[in-house]
Parts: structure tokens; sequence; C-alpha cells
């Protein structure tokens, strides 16, 4: 039998901000500041490692995000042509704020070690109906920012 989507949307990976030319001058500086220090103490695999992570967060800057397609069911989350079945989540949490720009957020906590966290924009999607339907199979949790999405958010990527 063929499972009914009750929600369908699209989201972005992430929101893209157009970095000008002179955050890629910093994140240079920086890394070579950085990669020289890691030299003069003889740590040559640190500096190899920071000459990784520099050139890895310039293209992440530089990418535009992707658009992805969600549907929601009674049989999990659907992202592109993935389902996640509701078996696999642990907790969920509506994020939603003050800025009338920003969508509000689904937070999901998975069981899984490849992707154990999703914050997935709704865009265009009543959140309280989205809410009342995930209650049903999934308990709320109180999930908060972490580190990681603080450093993401301070660098702009």
């Amino acid at each position: 039998m063929p499972h009914r989507h009750v929600f369908e949307w699209e989201g972005k990976e992430h929101e893209f901000d157009d970095k000008p030319a002179e955050w890629y001058w910093t994140l240079g500086i920086i890394a070579t500041a950085s990669i020289i220090a890691s030299i003069l103490f003889e740590n040559y695999l640190l500096a190899l490692v920071l000459l990784v992570a520099a050139f890895a967060i310039g293209l992440q800057a530089a990418k535009e995000p992707g658009v992805h397609q969600f549907k929601l069911s009674e049989e999990g989350l659907v992202i592109d042509h993935r389902l996640y079945r509701f078996e696999l989540m642990h907790s969920f949490s509506m994020f939603e704020y003050i800025d009338p720009e920003k969508p509000p957020v689904l937070s999901i906590k998975t069981n899984s070690l490849l992707s154990p966290h999703f914050l997935i924009p709704l865009e265009g999607i009543d959140a309280d109906a989205m809410y009342a339907f995930l209650f049903a199979y999934i308990d709320e949790g109180e999930h908060k920012e972490t580190w990681l999405d603080r450093v993401v958010d301070f660098l702009r990527l």
C-alpha cells in the first residue's frame, strides 16, 4: 500500500551569504599565520590539517546551497529519495525565530550514527500542524543550539 504524504515542501541546505573578498583574505591570513606557527613549532601534521581545513572552509563558503525535497508521511521523513523511519528517530523540536524573515526550523535527533541530527527549514509549512502530526509519532525533546551551530553562524557558512 503506498504511503500518503501529509506534508511536502522544498528547502535549502542553508542560507547562502555571499561573502566579500575581505572574508576570504581574513581566512587566508589566519590560516597562513597558523600554518607558519605550526611549522615553527615543528608540528607539521597540524600545519597540514590547518591547510586542508582552510581550503575546505573556503570551498564551503563559496558553494551555493542545494535544494532538497522533504516529505513527511505516516512512514517517516523522506529527504530527497531517502526514507528515515520514525522508529529511528529519538525526538523532535521546533525552533521559531524572532526575525520574521527566518522560517521555523524542525530539529530531529535520530539514533543513526551517520546522520544523528537534522535541522530542516519549514518554508511555507504550517509549523503547528506539523508539530501536532509529529507529536503522534515521536517524543518531543529539548534541543539546544550546539557549539558547532554557533561556529557555522559565526563564520557565516
